[in-house]
């Protein structure tokens, strides 16, 4: 079982601090002040769920990974956001960080679908609220911007 426990929240850690990155990179790249905001947030609430995981992996005797992962990313949705970022326009930095938003949303789901300890469960299970109230606020915030679009 600790090996499964360990994959499994392996892949979680990688995918926030895949999050992270691609949050940092948005928040360096918009042009809103809100949206940096909300990006430079959301990257900190990332790096804080790997941080927590990997602590709760050190103390059962588990391999934590320390860092994301390049072909991770891509399948993650974040190498997107490099395409976004290089014309710098605000609407679709928000839609390539939703669609990082929404494989988060998968791999937390998934992982909540495993045989976990009720102590680590209850940690995935409140970090997956937190994904989805990230996510609410990306989805939101894109929806806001093309409702203002000329």
């Amino acid at each position: 079982m600790n090996d499964d426990v360990e994959s499994v929240l392996n892949d979680l850690v990688e995918t926030s601090i895949d999050g992270e990155k691609g949050f940092l990179k948005a928040a360096k790249n918009a042009h809103d002040a809100e949206l940096k905001s909300l990006f430079t947030d959301g990257a900190h609430r990332c790096r804080e769920g790997a941080a927590e995981l990997q602590s709760h992996m050190r103390s059962r005797g588990l391999r934590a990974d320390t860092s994301g992962s390049a072909a991770s990313a891509l399948h993650r949705g974040w190498i997107s956001v490099r395409e976004a970022l290089a014309s710098r326009d605000d609407k679709a930095i928000l839609g390539e960080c939703e669609r990082g938003e929404d494989y988060a949303k998968t791999a937390y789901k998934k992982a909540l679908g495993k045989d976990l300890p009720p102590d680590i469960r209850a940690i995935v299970e409140r970090q997956y609220q937190g994904v989805i109230a990230n996510h609410d606020r990306v989805r939101n915030l894109r929806d806001r911007y093309r409702a203002t679009a000329t």
